[in-house]
């Protein structure tokens, strides 16, 4: 949909536009990632907390904490009880406040988005690998690699050396690169950290929280998925604004190349 600052390609005659399915596809997927950002950002407000292993709660030391709702290193909770006479023995201790919890509605809206961005996803990426699609215009060539073409992108792209585009999907190194990773690595790990959490699917498929570590550290990569994801949308619209918004807008909703 945008291009990159790599350096200006000649338009040929016939400029080559975006194919009707990949159009459809970005949409559903666009509008399916603002509902799971929303709803997913809701969810983390109740909990801002990751950890890593099999379980982890207010009581236990977090990996990282977020300060994104009243939740966050509240304190409310009275002196901690063991339940045994051990060194070893969990704890317990009563809350002292209301806390923020709309994880409701937020779970059901997570999980109807999520099917908004997997069922177009799985048909993005078989359509583009046997298409020919992925090959052609998404995954990067050798040559594009060699350290001399992929600086010449990254100070094109700190200095917002933004060509014009075109309309079609002809795209820079790192565009190819942004892209091949969200559709090869975040994009499938949110997926399978986001099965890994559901409890349905691990008592079927035990290996999926035994692949992650435990349920703890499958919420906390799918964290980490989600931040590289956002980041790549944010900077995807920059992109967008600096190489001709209308015509990129026309390009990807009517395919129009002009």
């Amino acid at each position: 949909m945008l291009l990159t600052a790599a350096r200006p390609v000649v338009a040929a005659k016939s400029a080559e536009t975006h194919a009707g399915w990949v159009r459809v596809c970005h949409w559903i997927g666009g509008a399916s990632v603002l509902a799971l950002a929303f709803s997913g950002f809701v969810i983390l407000m109740a909990h801002p907390r990751l950890y890593w292993g099999d379980a982890g709660n207010d009581l236990t030391p977090p990996l990282l904490e977020l300060p994104i709702s009243r939740n966050y290193k509240h304190g409310g909770y009275e002196a901690a009880t063991p339940f045994f006479a051990t060194a070893a023995s969990p704890v317990t201790a009563s809350r002292t406040y209301d806390i923020f919890n709309q994880n409701g509605w937020g779970r059901s809206l997570h999980f109807l988005a999520a099917w908004g961005l997997v069922i177009p996803g799985i048909i993005y990426l078989l359509t583009a690998v046997f298409g020919g699609h992925f090959r052609a215009h998404i995954w990067p060539r050798g040559d594009e690699l060699a350290p001399h073409r992929v600086w010449s992108d990254v100070v094109d792209h700190v200095r917002l050396l933004i060509p014009r585009a075109t309309g079609g999907p002809q795209y820079g190194v790192l565009q190819k690169v942004a892209y091949s990773f969200v559709t090869c690595v975040a994009a499938p790990l949110m997926v399978a950290t986001g099965l890994a959490m559901s409890p349905a699917v691990t008592a079927a498929f035990p290996v999926l929280l035994q692949v992650f570590g435990g349920y703890q550290s499958a919420r906390t990569v799918h964290f980490a998925a989600f931040v590289a994801i956002v980041l790549f949308v944010c900077v995807h619209v920059v992109m967008v604004v600096k190489s001709g918004f209308a015509r990129q807008m026309r390009a990807m909703t009517l395919g129009e190349s002009r």
